[in-house]
């Protein structure tokens, strides 16, 4: 078990949301609130040891939900950008993991969070999201992997260091991942 305490969240919110079109898909309102919302509140009472947002170009309040924001100015590059420069920090900070979620998730739960920290069992554990098919964010990175994330290049870089993990399996509608606007009405049908 690695305690949340000890674990940085890297929130990924700098996606080029092409399949989107012109809107920035993370201010899309759902239930009410933006879209990336959802996940920063669900995750607002678990005590991390630090809240990294990774973004680009939304105009969401992120530091004002208590995150210290990193910008990507070359979103281009793919995701494993994001993720070094939220692993730079967390390494920084002396973080024993990262918990790298996704601000296009609505509905993960802090619930799932805890599952996913208490199966880590060592300071080289992989443990990722599954929906009993294949397994997906969020996922957890203890330190032992910081290095080999920050070596990442394009988008697929960690996709088998995460096969080969640990996978804790949840609904699948918890892992809903919001790509287009069809996904998004989707998404809105359910509830």
């Amino acid at each position: 078990m690695i305690f949340a305490e000890k674990t940085v969240l890297i929130l990924l919110a700098a996606g080029r949301s092409k399949r989107f079109g012109d809107l920035d898909k993370l201010e899309q309102k759902f239930l009410g609130q933006p879209l990336a919302l959802h996940v920063v509140t669900a995750f607002e009472d678990i005590p991390f040891q630090d809240r990294f947002v990774v973004k680009n170009g939304t105009d969401l309040d992120f530091a004002g939900r208590g995150y210290r924001v990193i910008h990507n100015d070359d979103p281009s590059i793919g995701m494993s950008r994001s993720v070094k420069l939220g692993v730079e920090c967390a390494k920084q900070d002396g973080a024993q993991a990262v918990l790298i979620a996704l601000a296009d998730m609505p509905r993960v739960t802090a619930t799932h969070v805890y599952r996913l920290l208490d199966a880590a069992d060592s300071a080289d554990a992989v443990v990722a999201s599954s929906n009993g098919v294949y397994p997906c964010p969020p996922a957890l990175f203890a330190a032992g992997q910081f290095d080999f994330l920050l070596n990442l290049d394009g988008d697929a870089g960690a996709r088998d260091l995460v096969r080969s993990g640990k996978h804790v399996v949840t609904s699948p509608a918890e892992l809903i991942d919001i790509d287009t606007p069809e996904d998004l009405e989707r998404l809105r049908a359910l509830v």
